[in-house]
């Protein structure tokens, strides 16, 4: 059989009672095998999942808006000033395997957008109520994002033309910016954009310009701006060949973070067509700017680890705030005279911060107590790149056990946060190790492009250069990876299956030659390559997972994945783990009905992680 035939395209359909009936019949032998182990580990999961974890936050004059996993729900609550706590949003409230993904406030505070699905699809509703009676005064349908408030009834949005195509006529997927008045929609903004190209939009924090971006892929993007109220007036500002993000408008003049000639990123002000570089590069790659204060607020990293600084807008360094614990900032967001983010690590699952550019103020925090130590180790990759990792254990922890977590591509990088499912694992001695590899934006844009379409085995590289560095060291190693990580992990597998003891793959992207034709693969085309393009199906094929299985002895390996997943194809799965049955490999398939790319219920995700760290458990000999 040609390695380019397909014997298993059948399982695309999802429609087809024999799929469902062939990955439930895997999944029931899957669960059978684990159901002891998982059933003692669930509760442990269950008791770090009941911390309270907070997803994103959204300031306004009212105080400050988050998102929750609490329990068995995620909820919204409001962190008045005053320090009282109101909470506005339960998910239950809105159906069961209901999941809030994102929120965003209106300014005053007074308005609160919440985009939620079921069972963690993408695909799903935005809701937006009156914070004073709780009550629902508008609703949209699909995938929205970048709610833009013109007054307390009207807003912008940008809406994800995923399968159905634009007003416009340009294939899907697509995007475009609506307005929406009196429960009426109307394209705006974006007519003829075309497919694949996401637009973004927010608002100056004078509320007097659109700061709109247009990307392609993760590697280049434009900047527009113009009057608010007026999208006729919105305009190229900046960028184009390279990553550019519009930070603000101030004095006259739009502040943008770039990424130009592969750089770690720098703050520029255009103005005119007159370009200043108001702070230039750090040694440390910048990750994303606000403005409060009259300061600009910068996140940077630092070997994987995140750090603040301040500037004046004219680039003079004002205060600089180091973390003693790695860890990770996000949901960086201002409003006037103070920023608001989360912070996190291995064993902080959150504090919350308001910050004004010189003084850092704690509104609230979770931490865990314990024993556990984070190091930080070095290896080198194939090519000498050195490479960083975290290794969060207990003290006392040897390098006996380790489970290995990487991703690498999308500019996503890889920092320290609090892994409920990954506690029970560390509290018996495990030791958890997150590798920075290639195509992160860990160290620059530079970092990311070298592990992107004909360069991706880089990544790969990195990754054994990681697992080697514990296995020379006598440990048994358990590699693991979710979504474009699992295309790394399975890429492994099949590379080198004998430097793993065993492999945990999660909502993978694994066949490299259709992965365009399935869900809205086409968007993933810049950063891997277009299978229909000759030369790039050349380097695609080479380290394709679903391509290269072939007979070997290869270690126990878990591929699990959830049929709300809209995004990457429970088919990946599927498929990769029917040529792995083929050669009679120890492959195990999880089916979760009720979770998707964009999660699950907690209630669902520690059943999900339970019967996954049984697996781990079971592989690596560790008992509960």
């Amino acid at each position: 059989m040609s390695v380019l035939e397909d014997p298993y395209l059948w399982m695309e359909n999802l429609k087809d009672p024999k799929v469902l009936n062939w990955a439930l019949n895997e999944h029931k032998r899957t669960s059978d095998f684990l159901s002891q182990l998982s059933r003692k580990l669930e509760p442990r999961i269950a008791k770090y999942y009941s911390i309270p974890h907070i997803v994103m936050t959204s300031i306004s004059r009212r105080g400050y808006f988050a998102l929750i996993r609490e329990e068995e729900s995620f909820k919204i609550k409001l962190y008045k000033r005053s320090g009282e706590i109101i909470e506005l949003i339960d998910s239950r409230d809105l159906g069961e395997d209901a999941v809030i993904q994102r929120i965003h406030a209106s300014k005053e505070g007074d308005r609160l957008a919440f985009s939620y699905s079921y069972g963690g699809a993408d695909v799903g509703a935005l809701k937006i109520i009156d914070v004073d009676t709780r009550e629902v005064v508008d609703e949209l349908k699909g995938v929205i994002w970048g709610i833009v408030w013109l007054n307390k009834d009207s807003y912008y949005y940008v809406k994800l033309f995923r399968e159905e195509p634009p007003p416009d006529g340009v294939s899907p997927p697509t995007t475009r910016v609506l307005i929406r008045e009196n429960g009426k929609d109307e394209v705006v903004w974006g007519e003829g954009i075309p497919t694949s190209y996401f637009i973004d939009i927010k608002s100056s924090s004078d509320d007097s310009k659109a700061l709109v971006t247009v990307s392609y892929g993760w590697s280049k993007s434009t900047v527009y701006g113009g009057e608010l109220k007026n999208p006729e007036s919105w305009n190229k500002i900046y960028g184009g060949k390279f990553i550019a993000n519009p930070i603000d408008y101030v004095d006259q003049a739009y502040l943008i973070a770039s990424y130009e000639d592969d750089g770690l990123g720098k703050i520029l002000k255009v103005s005119d067509n007159v370009i200043e570089t108001i702070i230039d590069e750090q040694k440390c790659p910048l990750q994303e700017a606000v403005t409060a204060n009259g300061r600009i607020i910068v996140h940077y990293l630092k070997d994987a680890a995140s750090l603040i600084k301040s500037f004046t807008f004219t680039g003079k360094l004002v205060d600089e705030v180091n973390f003693p614990v790695p860890g990770t900032i996000r949901s960086l967001n201002s409003i006037e005279d103070e920023a608001a983010f989360i912070y996190e690590s291995f064993f902080t699952p959150y504090r919350l911060y308001a910050y004004n550019g010189e003084a850092l103020r704690l509104i609230d925090s979770k931490e865990i107590r314990g024993d556990y130590v984070i190091e930080e180790a070095w290896t080198t990759s194939t090519d000498g790149t050195k490479i960083h990792m975290f290794i969060a254990k207990k003290s006392d922890a040897k390098l006996d056990n380790v489970l290995i977590y990487g991703y690498g591509g999308f500019r996503i990088s890889k920092t320290p946060v609090f892994e409920p499912s990954i506690m029970p694992f560390i509290e018996d001695g495990g030791v958890y190790v997150v590798a920075n590899i290639r195509g992160g934006l860990e160290y620059g844009e530079k970092w990311h492009k070298d592990g992107m379409r004909d360069k991706k085995q880089n990544v790969f590289n990195d990754f054994m250069a990681a697992i080697k560095y514990f296995k020379d060291k006598g440990a048994k190693v358990v590699a693991t990876g979710r979504s474009n990580g699992g295309l790394l992990v399975s890429a492994v597998l099949t590379q080198k299956p004998e430097l793993l003891d065993g492999a945990v793959i999660g909502y993978p992207v694994i066949d490299m030659l259709r992965f365009h034709k399935l869900y809205i693969g086409k968007a993933w085309i810049p950063e891997y390559g277009d299978p229909e393009n000759p030369k790039d199906a050349e380097f695609l094929i080479k380290y394709s997972p679903y391509h290269n299985v072939r007979r070997a002895k290869y270690p126990p390996t878990i591929v699990y994945t959830g049929l709300h997943d809209d995004r990457v194809h429970p088919a990946h799965a599927f498929k990769f783990v029917a040529k792995l049955k083929e050669v009679n490999a120890p492959i195990y398939l999880r089916v979760e009905t009720s979770s998707g790319h964009s999660g699950a219920t907690p209630k669902t995700k520690i059943k999900e992680n339970a019967d996954i760290l049984a697996f781990i458990y079971n592989v690596l000999g560790m008992s509960v």
